[in-house]
């Protein structure tokens, strides 16, 4: 079975992408671009948490109300939510109500502070991680290792490497879908943080 499959407008894209035209348009402007920003990278991380179990798409149909409900995912603001906003978002039918995985974004956001006061950026840290000589996986698995050991949760390799690719650490379009041209083109010009 091929990897890809014609898009709206005949060109190859990922399978994946084609169920909805909200899952086009991530696949074909988010998915797999480099991205330095540290509130995007902190949305993606916290997204993929909540995807845990779940579909992308369920997700990605709930992602505005997920900004909303968390601040925009202003680590400083969501650091300082206390049991009344996990009652209040537990009430909240706009995102996925799981206290775990609710608390684990509020616990996350207290260490990327921490981790932002260490490492100068959050995308200085993750970028680190970028494969090079290691796999994806091998990568994934260790950015998930040293989040874990710097107290965060909901960051298992699968989630990891999920938001490493997201993220355009590397790039995993499909050999023959058209977008994959395009990511090779932003990261070959990407600025990685340092």
């Amino acid at each position: 079975m091929s990897q890809t499959i014609p898009g709206p407008d005949g060109r190859p894209r990922c399978r994946w992408c084609v169920a909805s035209s909200d899952y086009l348009r991530y696949h074909d402007h988010e998915w797999g671009f480099p991205v330095a920003d540290d509130r995007r990278l902190f949305e993606k991380l916290c997204l993929e948490g909540f995807q845990s179990g779940l579909s992308w798409r369920t997700i990605l149909d709930k992602r505005d109300n997920f900004r909303a409900a968390f601040e925009n995912f202003d680590a400083g603001k969501i650091a300082r939510f206390t049991e009344r906003d996990v009652e209040r978002l537990l009430q909240d039918a706009g995102i996925v109500r799981h206290r775990g995985k609710i608390e684990a974004v509020i616990n996350n956001a207290m260490r990327v502070l921490e981790l932002t006061e260490q490492e100068g950026s959050f995308a200085a840290y993750i970028w680190r991680f970028e494969p090079k000589a290691a796999s994806p996986a091998a990568a994934a698995a260790s950015l998930s290792k040293d989040l874990k050991k710097r107290g965060w949760s909901f960051v298992g390799p699968t989630t990891v490497h999920s938001f490493l690719q997201a993220m355009g650490l590397f790039n995993d379009h499909a050999a023959d879908c058209a977008i994959r041209a395009e990511a090779d083109k932003a990261r070959e010009s990407f600025q990685r943080p340092d």
